[in-house]
């Protein structure tokens, strides 16, 4: 493996943290406004390359310390970490597409005239959080274990990591045009009104947006230099889908938000909460400035706001009053249609849920129109099957009546125009093929990595005729650049020194995981 770049960022985070302030040339990072400055922000200008991960790869410096002995959340161990080089990476070579049949034969040959029938994106996890918020529960982090995500060091730049990844996506569909981007669920992170409102600023665009709560926070003096300054959200330049998980619609992921109504307003944090008055945006217990900003929402109000946003983005008005978002998508000009299905725990929990009569009243009749209309399926939720449960786990309630992994894997089996069933959740890349037991066809279950956590990455999907009784499903990766976004940047050393320093889980699977090109026999 050829290192083709080391990058080491410490002076900036040192700055960051508020202790060292940079008086050096910033008209690469500067926006000309905001906080501190003279006028609106501008936005950044278009990126000039768009690697996927067959080009170049990321690859941390250090490798993973399983000890996990410098607990992020404290501001000086940021600092060491940092200085130790727990946030670099090297630029190296790409990995190449490896080919996986149903049967592992031989992938067959092309035809003569192969056709790519769609290309689009799966955005999964970005679990953006209002970090100063009293709902948060950052003092049960721990490294790797059940409560591994409850802080990132990093949550604080997920707007501007957000809005990168819409940056990279726009370059990438500029190079070669994309259907749409479909997100995976898990989009904010504490079903807060202000984190829903600026995912949708963030993907559908807005030419000033702070994603600051509480005080107006400036840790650096200056515009657009730190992650509480106004931005431009650039805003994707196709269209959207979205799609449900648990940490949309629950407290933490895990709990009824009506059980803390309360939490969310208050202007004490009995959890941890970060305060970005103080240098580094040490994490608090105490008084915190409370926002009204903050209110927990109902899936039903989440759902009403996005299907408010722009075209919808899928949101049918059944599924906003019911505040379950199941609905069908077609993709313009492919033979191809989404079922998206809603297999978050309104009860509590953050495994998988799907009732009896959502399977009976919506995913079979869809299936069945599908195939009678001659589409190819994809079904996507934020769960894949094997975390499908009865809703019965942490901070929920069991339903007699959901439909569990065997049943559910077995519908899906009775189709042969399904390609794939497409998820996130996990956190990591993951590619199975299942063999349902009581169904005749087996297909491809394909999960994601989070943008929130290490490797940061999202897939560029392409369905492919490919002339010779058989259709593939390509999936490659790829990173968000931070060309001219210094302040993104920040937030990808935070993050990779997340999953360095032992405190966040490895997402980036198996290589047979990664690049793959996925070969169906066409129905």
């Amino acid at each position: 493996m050829t290192v083709l770049k080391t990058l080491r960022h410490v002076p900036v985070l040192l700055a960051l943290v508020g202790l060292v302030h940079c008086d050096g040339d910033s008209s690469s990072i500067d926006g000309g406004g905001g906080q501190g400055g003279n006028g609106p922000p501008e936005a950044l200008p278009p990126l000039s390359r768009a690697p996927l991960t067959t080009d170049e790869r990321l690859d941390p410096v250090r490798t993973q310390d399983l000890t996990g002995v410098k607990d992020p959340r404290l501001t000086d161990n940021v600092i060491a970490l940092l200085e130790d080089g727990y946030g670099d990476y090297n630029v190296v070579e790409g990995e190449p597409v490896l080919r996986r049949t149903l049967d592992d034969s031989q992938a067959p040959s092309p035809g003569a005239n192969t056709a790519m029938i769609t290309r689009f994106v799966h955005l999964a996890d970005t679990q953006l959080a209002d970090d100063e918020s009293p709902a948060r529960v950052i003092n049960v982090d721990s490294p790797m274990g059940l409560t591994g995500g409850a802080f990132r060091p990093q949550e604080g730049h997920e707007c501007r990591i957000l809005n990168a990844a819409v940056r990279t996506i726009n370059k990438i569909n500029e190079d070669s045009p994309l259907s749409l981007v479909l997100l995976g669920g898990d989009n904010a992170d504490n079903a807060q009104a202000n984190e829903v409102d600026w995912v949708l600023s963030l993907l559908s665009g807005q030419s000033e947006l702070e994603c600051d709560s509480g005080a107006d926070d400036d840790p650096i003096a200056g515009p657009n230099n730190d992650p509480k300054d106004p931005f431009v959200a650039e805003g994707l330049d196709v269209p959207w889908v979205w799609v449900t998980g648990n940490h949309d619609i629950l407290n933490q992921g895990n709990y009824a938000v009506t059980s803390y109504a309360d939490t969310y307003l208050s202007d004490y944090s009995e959890v941890g909460a970060r305060d970005w008055s103080q240098p580094g945006g040490p994490v608090v217990v105490g008084e915190v400035v409370a926002d009204a900003a903050r209110a927990g929402l109902s899936s039903s109000e989440i759902l009403t706001r996005v299907r408010s946003d722009g075209d919808g983005h899928g949101i049918t008005a059944e599924a906003a009053s019911s505040g379950r978002a199941f609905y069908q998508v077609d993709i313009a000009g492919a033979d191809v249609r989404l079922l998206v299905l809603d297999t978050a725990a309104p009860l509590g929990s953050a495994e998988g849920l799907i009732h009896r009569g959502e399977v009976d009243n919506f995913l079979v009749p869809a299936l069945d129109m599908a195939l009678a209309a001659g589409k190819y399926v994809i079904v996507t939720s934020h769960h894949a099957s094997g975390q499908l449960t009865d809703g019965g786990g942490f901070g929920g309630v069991a339903q007699d009546d959901a439909v569990l992994t065997e049943e559910f894997r077995n519908i899906l089996g009775e189709y042969p125009n399904v390609l794939m069933h497409l998820a996130g959740h996990t956190h990591h890349h993951k590619i199975e093929r299942l063999v349902p037991s009581e169904a005749p066809y087996t297909y491809w279950e394909v999960e994601t990595a989070a943008l929130a956590d290490f490797p940061h990455q999202m897939r560029v999907i392409e369905i492919w005729d490919l002339d010779n009784g058989f259709l593939s499903i390509r999936s490659v990766g790829f990173d968000y650049q931070t060309e001219n976004d210094a302040v993104a940047e920040e937030g990808r050393s935070l993050g990779f020194l997340d999953f360095t320093s032992g405190w966040q889980g490895e997402g980036r699977g198996d290589p047979n995981d990664r690049n793959v090109e996925l070969y169906v026999p066409a129905p």
